[in-house]
């Protein structure tokens, strides 16, 4: 649509017909809330134009066409509406009362072992704003949890909006390649580099600004179908920046490789970056990067989490699982391994880094090593 075109438009209006204008307007106006803004002619009307609730409607009296269906979002909706949630107009017009924002449902816990291999045979599809996305957990742990490996092949100005997601738990870890984003309350647009990652706290506003050729990220969420709204009237950056700010219970991380401090892992022979998101989530979830030491000692181990995801970053490691054999992880290659399941990492190459992904943060919710 032409510039010049899209500047002329002033209003939009719902269409909506009825053989009886007087009594579907009653209904709309002392019913639902709406208010007259005109009604013509005078002396026998025969349309009338209502607003309220952020839509404006035409109801034309002997128009033609479907009655359509209204959702109405409501705030303490068992409060005032009865029991009855579902209404029809005098002209048809089906009208369905919703809770405003509904509370985040959490699907029950369904683990299972997870391999997926990156090959040239890998399905990529366009998702928001353009990206390309690539599942990593097709059974989506019964939907409680996503993992999306996202690239934008070409770079430039990626075409994003300022929005939202309504989530439980969301991170990106940036693979490879550079992004450039800006947050809500967190200061002016920055870049993030291969080996740099962010926690995006519930409801917290960004945009994807600009990307590198070959931009790669790596993307987790709990729960896996979740809700992404736009926020057009929000002009980021704010002007307040507020490091320490509360989203849901959690606090902004923009965590650097660069000023990264290495600690010894949970097993033995390996140690770890980590991201500072178990404290941004108060211990629910932690993000850490971790590597093979000069000696690496085999040990087999188990978790009794919630959730454990390993992406392999670079070099190559043979996991070996309880009942699904040795398999040999390269480059972008990823498992979820579920709890109680034996297994463990071991032949690594020297310059192996894994992502690792856990719910709980915490290294209690992980059994101790057991001998092989």
């Amino acid at each position: 649509m032409p510039d010049s075109f899209k500047n002329q438009i002033k209003a939009a209006e719902i269409v909506l017909p009825c053989s009886e204008l007087d009594t579907t307007l009653e209904f709309f106006t002392e019913k639902l809330g709406f208010r007259i803004n005109a009604i013509f002619p005078a002396d026998a009307p025969e349309e009338s134009v209502i607003s309220g609730h952020g839509i404006r409607i035409r109801l034309k009296k002997g128009g033609t066409g479907s009655p359509g269906r209204l959702r109405l979002l409501c705030r303490n909706l068992a409060n005032f509406a009865d029991g009855e949630t579902k209404l029809t107009a005098p002209n048809g017009t089906k009208i369905e009362l919703v809770e405003a924002d509904l509370p985040l449902v959490l699907p029950p816990e369904q683990q299972s072992f997870v391999l997926n291999r990156i090959s040239g045979e890998a399905v990529w599809q366009v998702g928001r704003a353009g990206m390309q996305y690539r599942d990593l957990i097709p059974d989506r742990q019964g939907g409680r949890f996503i993992a999306s490996h996202i690239r934008i092949p070409k770079g430039g100005l990626v075409p994003d909006y300022v929005h939202f997601h309504k989530i439980r738990f969301q991170m990106i870890y940036c693979y490879k390649g550079w992004v450039r984003v800006v947050y809500d309350d967190q200061g002016p647009p920055f870049v993030m580099h291969a080996g740099d990652c962010v926690l995006q706290p519930p409801e917290i506003r960004h945009r994807v600004l600009e990307s590198s050729p070959g931009l790669e990220v790596i993307e987790i969420g709990c729960p896996a179908q979740h809700e992404t709204w736009a926020d057009p009237e929000l002009d980021l950056p704010t002007a307040e920046v507020r490091p320490k700010r509360n989203y849901g219970g959690q606090h902004f991380v923009f965590h650097q490789v660069s000023q990264a401090e290495w600690r010894t892992w949970r097993i033995d022979g390996f140690e770890f970056r980590d991201t500072g998101i178990g404290k941004a989530t108060k211990g629910m979830a932690g993000v850490r990067i971790v590597r093979p030491l000069k000696v690496a000692k085999p040990q087999e181990c188990r978790h009794n989490g919630e959730f454990c995801f390993l992406f392999t970053l670079e070099g190559g490691v043979t996991l070996t699982c309880e009942g699904h054999g040795s398999q040999r992880l390269e480059p972008g290659d990823s498992c979820v391994i579920p709890a109680q399941l034996r297994h463990s990492l071991t032949e690594c190459s020297d310059d192996l880094e894994l992502l690792e992904v856990i719910l709980p943060a915490n290294q209690k919710a992980y059994l101790s090593a057991l001998p092989m």
